[in-house]
């Protein structure tokens, strides 16, 4: 099952209230993203790991120009099939940040000065519900006698520059009332917001891809404190 928005956005502030399936759902995969197509193509994913109760992995990637490789993990730190929690992404020129509950927990930093690549084409919003027990559930199989598996979802904000045409796109990354996510204000996380963002990577990040491959990604190389 999926759902896509009609239009396609360059920059923006995204998010949306997820409730997970109330049941055991190991295996399978519930992922909201704004995600490009073809080849070539930019993504930004909130990845929810499907279990039988806790601990509830989320997992967030990023590809640019079709480089992904991105995966970070974190321990959700409340009941993601209780209630519903706000998602959300802002994304602009200058970074790319993951919240959860207005809590910053990743920030992707625009290095293309250092040769990493950074999301700038089209994004559509997407949001799907697949099998991924062959990776998802460290190899434990889906038990399809508790399907159907029912996400909801409700506060769907959009506050996005729409992408018109390659040669508009630049429109989207002026700093505007109307456009106030590429405000100097977004160039980076505030104090409060870089200890918040410190404290639950420190509590809830499990696995990083810069752990394991910081020899092929630049910006595992750079201080983690202008990357994570």
């Amino acid at each position: 099952a999926g759902i896509e928005s009609n239009v396609g956005y360059a920059s923006g502030f995204f998010q949306i209230k997820i409730k997970l399936p109330n049941k055991d759902f190991s295996g399978v995969v519930l992922t909201s993203d704004p995600d490009g197509k073809g080849g070539n193509h930019d993504e930004l994913d909130f990845e929810f790991l499907g279990s039988n109760g806790p601990p509830f992995t989320l997992q967030t990637n990023v590809f640019a120009n079709d480089e992904g490789g991105r995966e970070q993990r974190f321990h959700l730190w409340f009941d993601p099939t209780s209630d519903f929690h706000t998602y959300g992404i802002v994304w602009n020129q200058h970074q790319v940040v993951f919240y959860v509950d207005k809590t910053p927990i990743r920030v992707f930093k625009n290095n293309t000065k250092i040769g990493v690549s950074y999301p700038s084409q089209q994004l559509v919003i997407q949001g799907s519900i697949w099998n991924g027990e062959t990776w998802a559930s460290g190899g434990r199989k889906i038990d399809w006698s508790q399907a159907p598996f029912v996400a909801s979802f409700v506060g769907f904000g959009v506050t996005g520059c729409q992408f018109q045409s390659s040669a508009s796109k630049d429109q989207c990354y002026i700093s505007s009332p109307k456009l106030w996510w590429n405000g100097d204000k977004y160039l980076g996380l505030d104090p409060a917001q870089r200890k918040a963002l410190q404290d639950a990577r420190t509590k809830y990040l499990y696995d990083d891809y810069c752990s394991k491959h910081a020899d092929i990604h630049k910006e595992c190389q750079i201080n983690k404190n202008t990357s994570y």
